[in-house]
């Protein structure tokens, strides 16, 4: 599989990252969806990976528009690239540089400056999908979060964790939400899709099911079943699949 010819690679200083950042387009008209990397992946892991393959019908169909931008907080996670410290910093700085630099660079190439967004992702991706709906509702009205693991704490080398932390994780953030945020977030969906095979824990979405639920945060937890595992395979055959459904009749 060769590469699209509708792709466009945007790279730019991100301020808030203190880093070089990447934004990869694939598509030209259609529903925008930023689509999230797993937990080590660059913008273009998923093509990489051939989700962008998968999707091509949608693609082709004008139905939808992907972009993907480099997963810096799960890198530096993962590669424990810091103090836990400056992990949790830069967890929250991540989400902030998705609304106020790829949201802006989204609506300018869609020549939409209100242009709502719906997100994606599996693994980690599937955390950041579901906490830029419940952080920034007014942007972001839809997630598909696919295998998703949401109670990140595990994953530090602390038993202490700052503000910056529990302000970037929904699962923790969501039951103290109110006002307007919480009635606005509560117009929005959040979809939980995961297998019940190798590696994957429905649990996690259980659980973020449980706390969106409390708050009246219109959600769903989808449960293929045993023999979907944590794997390529089964996001090339949830995500296509459930885009579809979304997308069928706009």
């Amino acid at each position: 599989m060769g590469e699209r010819g509708d792709k466009v690679v945007a790279r730019w200083r991100s301020e808030r990252l203190e880093r070089d950042v990447t934004l990869v387009r694939w598509g030209t008209i259609g529903r925008p969806i930023l689509l999230f990397p797993t937990a080590g992946g660059d913008a273009e892991e998923i093509e990489r990976f051939h989700l962008i393959d998968a999707l091509a019908p949608l693609l082709d169909a004008g139905r939808i528009k992907i972009y993907s931008c480099d997963s810096v907080a799960g890198q530096a996670l993962f590669s424990r690239g810091g103090s836990p410290r400056h992990l949790m910093w830069l967890q929250n700085q991540f989400h902030y540089y998705v609304r106020h630099e790829v949201v802006p660079a989204v609506r300018a190439d869609c020549k939409t400056p209100d242009l709502e967004l719906w997100a994606a992702g599996a693994s980690i991706g599937a955390f950041h999908a579901a906490a830029v709906v419940c952080r920034f509702p007014d942007v972001f009205t839809r997630a598909l979060a696919m295998s998703g693991t949401y109670d990140l704490r595990r994953f530090y080398d602390s038993n202490e964790f700052s503000d910056e932390f529990w302000v970037s994780s929904p699962l923790h953030f969501v039951p103290q939400l109110a006002g307007r945020h919480l009635d606005v977030l509560r117009t929005r969906f959040i979809q939980l899709s995961s297998g019940e095979g190798r590696a994957e824990a429905l649990g996690e979405s259980w659980a973020m099911a449980n706390a969106l639920g409390k708050q009246g945060i219109p959600n769903k937890v989808d449960s293929w079943g045993p023999d979907w595992h944590h794997d390529w395979v089964t996001w090339r055959k949830m995500l296509p699949q459930i885009l579809d459904e979304w997308t069928r009749g706009q």
